[in-house]
C-alpha cells in the first residue's frame, strides 16, 4: 500500500536572487542526511495545509517568516527514507522574506550559497536533477518521480505544466 510521508523541501532565496539557505547537515550524527547540504523543510502535520508547513518550517529551521512563497513542484521519492519509507514533497521557493536567518539550527549550520554553484556542494545525488528546476524562469510546475534504492536515486522522470 503506498502511503507517503508528506513533506515540503524549500529554498530561500537571498535579496540578490543569487544564491540560497542551506542548511549544513552535521547537527546530529545519527542524521541520515549527515554531511549533505539540503534546503529547509520537513513533514506536514495534521491540522496544516502544506502552505502553512512551509512557512512553519521555514520559520522554525531559520527563524525568518516567509513573505513570497512559490510552489515550484512536487516530487514523489519512493523507497527515499531510511526504511524505504516513501515520500511525497512539495518543493518551493522562498522568494522575499522577513527577519535574519539563523546561523544554525539542531541539524547543522544554516549559510548561504551560490545557486550556479550548487552542484559542488555534498547532497543528495537526487537534488541534483530537480535543483535547476526550481531556479530557473519556467512558470510552470514541475512534478517528478524519483524512485530511490540504498540512498541512491534509480531514476529520474519528470512534466512540467
Amino acid at each position: 500500500m503506498y502511503t507517503p510521508i508528506v513533506a515540503t523541501l524549500g529554498y530561500v532565496l537571498s535579496a540578490d536572487k543569487r544564491q540560497t539557505l542551506l542548511v549544513h547537515r552535521n547537527g546530529r550524527p545519527d542524521d541520515p542526511h549527515a554531511g549533505k547540504y539540503n534546503g529547509l523543510g520537513g513533514k506536514m502535520e495534521p491540522q496544516e495545509s502544506i502552505y502553512q508547513c512551509i512557512c512553519r518550517e521555514i520559520k522554525e529551521e531559520a527563524g525568518i517568516i516567509c513573505d513570497r512563497v512559490v510552489l515550484r513542484g512536487t516530487i514523489n521519492w519512493t523507497g527515499f527514507g531510511p526504511q524505504g519509507e516513501d515520500w511525497f514533497g512539495f518543493i518551493y521557493r522562498i522568494d522575499r522574506f522577513t527577519g535574519v536567518p539563523f546561523t544554525s539550527n539542531e541539524e547543522g549550520r544554516l549559510l548561504w550559497h551560490p545557486i550556479e554553484r550548487l552542484a559542488e556542494l555534498p547532497m543528495w545525488d537526487g537534488d541534483r536533477h530537480f535543483l535547476p528546476l526550481v531556479f530557473d524562469n519556467d512558470p510552470r510546475l514541475f512534478h517528478g518521480y524519483m524512485p530511490y534504492a540504498g540512498n541512491k536515486p534509480l531514476a529520474w522522470t519528470f512534466a512540467r505544466c
